[in-house]
């Protein structure tokens, strides 16, 4: 929808400006395989739904009554699960809610937030928002992130890690290289998808005052819907964000997200297990995929990046679509010939392989 500039007259300048993230499409399409906003295709552990249960049988005060502001039921089972202390998480109404106040509290500096030029691409948006200064860095023909490139003058670093959409991960000694070279700025790591086979940043926060790890639950822990996310980080900086939280919405988790997302953390047995399994389809995919002729960057993320030499990727998510299946597409600069595929189950797997290999590549 657009406006005219009259209509858009009680808008703020700065709003007028923005160019808003563009999420991945949710269509109502019958047999549809979405394979395009890296979901998890399993359910969450039987214990979320058992303790959403719970809440529900207290109806009288359920939705009656404000929810805990500081969710500590649910900061506990995550400070429990993550090994750390309690006053050294924050939690947010989902991932990208935790990253606007990280934005918020530690990146409006005079120097230039530092990003990689191919990465997760709610971080413009968030500068543009907040009128943050930046400098996108390029990653490297292999599209890694050059950790060199980041001992340089900057207002702080954020850095995803698997990064979105390359799926390519770095490993610890890198992201301390990044601390070390960095002391007197906050340098984040935001672990989306770390838990597909990635080492967690959480284990370096004891002995580094400006690292910020953060997570969500929507991905390996299969709680997209219920949006809760948090950070990692010693108590002075999680001090910051609690400010900035409490000057914004003192109370971003409901009492069902709450008790949910602390179940979800209790049930470790079942979280490893379900990962495991995407991390064994995700291997058997890129075989497949490599076997018709794909490029696959090595993944450590729920979802692969390929492309094909002999075929334009724009025409492929194109094609996929007209058979109900729905991959995400970049139409950007140096990866416009590169497929993100989110992994399925093995039979939704399947079902894009034996598309790729008896309707669009034969």
């Amino acid at each position: 929808m657009t406006f005219t500039t009259e209509q858009m007259r009680f808008w703020s300048p700065e709003v007028r400006e923005l160019e808003p993230y563009v999420p991945g499409e949710q269509p109502k399409i019958q047999n549809l395989l979405k394979l395009n906003t890296n979901e998890n295709p399993y359910p969450p552990s039987p214990k979320v739904v058992e303790a959403v249960q719970a809440v529900l049988a207290n109806q009288a005060d359920a939705l009656r009554l404000y929810p805990d502001p500081d969710a500590t039921a649910l900061k506990q089972a995550i400070a429990n699960q993550q090994k750390v202390e309690l006053d050294q998480v924050f939690v947010g109404n989902g991932s990208d809610e935790v990253l606007a106040h990280i934005f918020k509290a530690f990146f409006i500096q005079k120097e230039p937030v530092l990003y990689p030029d191919i990465t997760y691409s709610f971080y413009p948006v968030y500068s543009q928002f907040f009128g943050i200064q930046t400098k996108q860095i390029p990653l490297n023909e292999n599209f890694e992130i050059d950790v060199s490139d980041y001992q340089q003058e900057n207002g702080g670093i954020i850095i995803t890690n698997p990064n979105a959409p390359t799926s390519i991960a770095l490993g610890l000694d890198q992201i301390e290289q990044v601390l070390q070279a960095n002391p007197d700025r906050v340098i984040v790591i935001d672990e989306a998808y770390v838990d597909f086979g990635a080492e967690s940043a959480v284990q370096l926060v004891n002995q580094y005052d400006n690292l910020v790890v953060c997570q969500t639950t929507s991905k390996s822990r299969s709680l997209a819907g219920l949006r809760v996310g948090f950070a990692i980080a010693q108590s002075h900086l999680i001090a910051a964000l609690e400010a900035v939280k409490n000057s914004f919405n003192s109370y971003p988790i409901d009492r069902f997200a709450i008790a949910a997302a602390a179940a979800s953390f209790e049930d470790q047995a079942y979280f490893e297990a379900q990962c495991a399994k995407v991390i064994e389809s995700r291997k058997k995919l890129v075989g497949d995929l490599t076997a018709l002729g794909f490029k696959v960057l090595p993944s450590k993320a729920n979802f692969i990046f390929a492309t094909h030499p002999q075929y334009e990727a724009a025409k492929l998510a194109e094609q996929l679509r007209e058979q109900g299946i729905i991959v995400r597409y970049f139409n950007k600069p140096r990866i416009d010939q590169f497929l993100r595929i989110t992994i399925g189950t093995d039979e939704q797997n399947q079902r894009l392989v034996d598309t790729f290999k008896t309707d669009i590549l034969s």
